[in-house]
């Protein structure tokens, strides 16, 4: 075997800020099919027949989505986990938007406070985080503000503010999907693997579909000595996310911990970071990056 094939094998590693997920002022088709498991062909028909509208498009010709696009998306989401079908979520959405089509010679709508600190976060500019504070003091989309809030508290290392906005976007919405993840990471960069857990599994469970979940799942599950979960979480990982460019070392590794998972010895798992022993591979504790490079 050559030394190249004989290397440690690792989970895919990535920038530590590429692993939270802020709410952002545009998204691609591929970040809206990740973030919603909804298929790059469904979400295109649906931008050609107004279904949903894109803002924008980029240089090279692809549609761009706004905060008002990912709106909608949400609600295809709320609507989805009602049992609703794709084909009656559709009839749903176009039900609504005839409802509330702009009357002709509408003047364009101002941007609000959270939409502004959009785009000056974007830009990277601090005025973001001034705005965000100004959006939530409106009541301007609260949630949505303390969730990047808290992304910013993070950048400038103050992970104690950034804990306090996640858990503040929570209080205003339950249900937000970032504000989950990105509060599993803080927690995972702690060490408190069981909470992590927690609220990995709440954003799976609100967004099934959002593949850098189960991975980082996967991740902790391995950390916590539940290799059946561990499993199970990467086998749904390659279902929704079967173009990764990683995925041969992601089958590697999948066999070496099913093969320890179904040894059931509990002494194994600590080989699971040493390459020469019984050739297992190691396991780096970098998650999964996602496609939006946030």
């Amino acid at each position: 075997m050559s030394k190249k094939d004989n290397k440690v094998l690792r989970f895919p590693s990535a920038p530590l800020k590429a692993d939270y997920q802020r709410v952002q002022s545009t998204y691609t088709v591929t970040e809206i099919k990740q973030l919603f498991g909804l298929s790059e062909r469904l979400i295109r028909r649906w931008t050609e027949q107004g279904v949903v509208q894109a803002a924008t498009s980029s240089e090279s010709g692809e549609p761009l989505y706004d905060f008002q696009a990912l709106t909608q998306f949400r609600r295809v989401r709320e609507l989805r986990s009602r049992g609703l079908t794709l084909k009656q979520v559709e009839a749903e959405i176009q039900g609504q938007m005839n409802l509330f089509k702009p009357t002709a010679g509408q003047v364009a709508r101002l941007l609000t406070p959270f939409e502004e600190a959009l785009i000056l976060h974007e830009r990277g500019e601090q005025k973001a985080a001034e705005c965000y504070k100004e959006a939530i003091r409106e009541g301007d989309n609260v949630a949505d503000a303390y969730c990047n809030l808290g992304i910013i508290e993070l950048e400038q290392g103050n992970m104690a503010k950034a804990l306090d906005c996640f858990s503040l976007s929570l209080k205003n919405e339950p249900r937000h999907v970032e504000a989950h993840y990105d509060l599993a990471n803080l927690y995972f960069d702690a060490g408190d693997l069981k909470l992590a857990r927690l609220h990995y599994e709440s954003a799976a469970e609100l967004e099934p579909s959002f593949s850098p979940l189960h991975y980082n799942l996967a991740l902790v599950y391995y950390h916590l000595d539940d290799l059946n979960r561990a499993c199970g979480s990467l086998h749904r990982y390659k279902e929704l996310a079967p173009e990764d460019e990683d995925m041969r070392a992601i089958n590697e590794l999948l066999k070496w911990l099913e093969q320890a998972r179904d040894l059931g010895k509990p002494d194994n798992l600590g080989n699971l970071g040493n390459s020469d022993a019984a050739g297992s591979p190691g396991v780096s504790s970098i998650r999964k990056k996602n496609s939006s490079g946030q």
